[in-house]
Formats: C-alpha cells, sequence, structure tokens
C-alpha cells in the first residue's frame, strides 16, 4: 500500500473507502517514522498490527517482552525478527515498566500497547515514581471515520476518566484541541455535549459545559472555538441547529465532541461503530508521549490510523520543540 492507495474495510452494503483515514496514513507517512516502544506484542493481532505499519513506513518498533512469545507470534504471521529491536521482558507487567522506561531514557517517542490490558499499560504509564506523568491530566481520544460525515470526529474522553470534574474537563478539551490541531484541523470546533442545548440547574454537565465555554473566552482553553451545551444531533447537524434556531459557528459543524462522562463517551462511539459502520482510532493524551491503544477487534486500517494519529502528534510536538527526530 502507498500513500495514495485506498483501503477498503467490508460493511453490512458491500465494500466502502477509508478516505478520512487515509489522508491521515498519507500525513503520517511524510513525516519522520515514529519510535515506538511496543509493550507486549505477544498475539497474532498486536504484532501483525506492527508489521502492517512498519510496512508502510509510519513507525520504527521496538518490541517489549518475552522474546520466546513474541518469536512464536511471528512464526505464526510467516514474518522474521530480524531487523527488529527486542527488549526481554518476562511478563505483561515487567513489558509495560520497560516500554515506559524506554520512553524516559529517551529510545522511544511513543508507546502502543500490544497484548496487554489497558490497565497494565496505563498503571506503568501513571506510576509516581519513573512514569510518564505531566502536568496535563491524561484523557483519551477516539478519531473516528463515520460513513456519511464529511469530516473525522474526534469523540472525548470515552476510556480514561470516568467521571471527570470541571478541571478534568479542561484538561480533556485542551488535549483534543491539541490532537486537532496536530491533525491539521482548522478551525477546531468542539462541542461540549449534554441532553439539551440551554442551561439547565438540574443538569450539572449543562453549567460545566457553560462554563467551559467562558474559561475559553477568557483564555484558560486556546486553540480552538468552544460552544455548549449542545446536544448531539445539533452539535453535528446543521438543519437540526436551524431548527433549534442555534447561532454558533460550531452547532452543526463541531469536529471535536466532548462527552460529559465516560459512560456517555463510550456509549456513542460504539453506537457510531456497530450501528453506524465507524472506524474508531485510539490514542491516549496528555502524558509525555502520545500512547496507541489498539484492540484486537480493530480492523486493519483503524490499527493503521492510530499509528498514524501517533506519528502525527508526535511530529507536531517534535517541531513545537524543536527537537530532532529520535
Amino acid at each position: 500500500m502507498t500513500a495514495a492507495m485506498t483501503v477498503q474495510g467490508s460493511t453490512q452494503h458491500g465494500l466502502r473507502t477509508h478516505e478520512k483515514y487515509d489522508r491521515l496514513v498519507a500525513a503520517a507517512q511524510a513525516a519522520p517514522r515514529l519510535k515506538v516502544a511496543v509493550a507486549h506484542p505477544c498475539d497474532q493481532a498486536s504484532l501483525g498490527a506492527v508489521f502492517e505499519a512498519v510496512e508502510l513506513g509510519l513507525i520504527d518498533p521496538i518490541l517489549v517482552g518475552p522474546k520466546a512469545k513474541i518469536a512464536a507470534a511471528a512464526e505464526v504471521l510467516g514474518k522474521g525478527l530480524d531487523d527488529f529491536q527486542i527488549v526481554e521482558a518476562a511478563h505483561s507487567h515487567a513489558a509495560a515498566e520497560a516500554a515506559v522506561d524506554q520512553v524516559r531514557n529517551g529510545q522511544a517517542e511513543a508507546l502502543m500497547k500490544g497484548s496487554l490490558h489497558t490497565d497494565e499499560l496505563m498503571a506503568a504509564v501513571v506510576r509516581r515514581e519513573g512514569g510518564l506523568r505531566t502536568a496535563r491530566r491524561i484523557s483519551h481520544c477516539f478519531v473516528m471515520d463515520v460513513p456519511g460525515h464529511e469530516t473525522a470526529l474526534i469523540i472525548t474522553d470515552a476510556a480514561v476518566n470516568i467521571a471527570p470534574t470541571l478541571e478534568d474537563k479542561v484538561h480533556i478539551v485542551q488535549n483534543a484541541i491539541d490532537l486537532a490541531l496536530a491533525l491539521k484541523v482548522d478551525p477546531v470546533k468542539v462541542a461540549i455535549l449534554s441532553a439539551m442545548e440551554t442551561v439547565n440547574p438540574k443538569v450539572p454537565s449543562t453549567i460545566e459545559a457553560a462554563a467551559l465555554c467562558k474559561m475559553a473566552d477568557r483564555g484558560q482553553i486556546t486553540g480552538g472555538i468552544l460552544d455548549g451545551p449542545l446536544a448531539l444531533d445539533n452539535a453535528i447537524d446543521l438543519g437540526a441547529a436551524k431548527i433549534k434556531k442555534i447561532a454558533s459557528p460550531v452547532a452543526g459543524q463541531a469536529n471535536v465532541l466532548v462527552v460529559p462522562d465516560l459512560e456517555a463517551g463510550n456509549m456513542l462511539a460504539k453506537s457510531l461503530t456497530f450501528l453506524a459502520d465507524a472506524d474508531a482510532a485510539g490514542i491516549v493524551l496528555g502524558a509525555r508521549v502520545p500512547i496507541i491503544l489498539t484492540s484486537r477487534a480493530d480492523s486493519t486500517i483503524t490499527r493503521l490510523a492510530s499509528c498514524a494519529v501517533a506519528s502525527l502528534v508526535a511530529d507536531a510536538q517534535r517541531q513545537r520543540l524543536g527537537l530532532p527526530e529520535v
């Protein structure tokens, strides 16, 4: 596959293309290869994703885990490991810590989840001593390719912060805006979602939405245009926004959707995935480096898009700090 090729996936109605993800992959191919520490890639799905991303020129991986298990997975895939750097780690917990150490010692500029639980990897990331914490709260974003929707949608947070406070949401929103900017979204239009578009004292998420918008007005959140509260329909559909007579530069055309809590975000993302045949590339932000979260159920293009997103985030960080590539 080249930058110009189109990836097709099966749907209930046949084959469909993935133009939004194709554009992400092509943009990432133009950036330096991302040096990624892959934690415990010991099954066909996780190691296969690594091979696919390497073949496309997206990543330069460091495989961290038990070498015998990694080799066994590679053999099943019919692939060799001669060109790969492998860091021995006895089990998944040790692999997570060793992968984080690769970042801390400057050998890697991103993490990638292999065949271990997300909690194991994130525990190593957020540990007080030797982790990858920053002043920013860690949060998750889905970059979703929804058939029939013109642009990719960033949904946050559907995987890390269970019941975020207003202070947490400031970080969640800023992480999402920074991601959108790294993906060359311009302008970044952020909808703070609730069940309605009016402030209702009985619905706390509407009050927090209004507060976040005012914080953006005061420069406490930067880089994007915020509006909220907005219901999902009038956040992404211009017709719905016009019916409700909402005059806003965001309503009907949001490209970032900030949900009230993890439950709402998870249901929204999975509804789009399973009912609208959307793909959901996942990334964790707010740590020292981007963290690629893939699932065994992810399609090939979704796994590649997750790598591409992380590559573009790392490249934006590199350019902002004036750093050479690793």
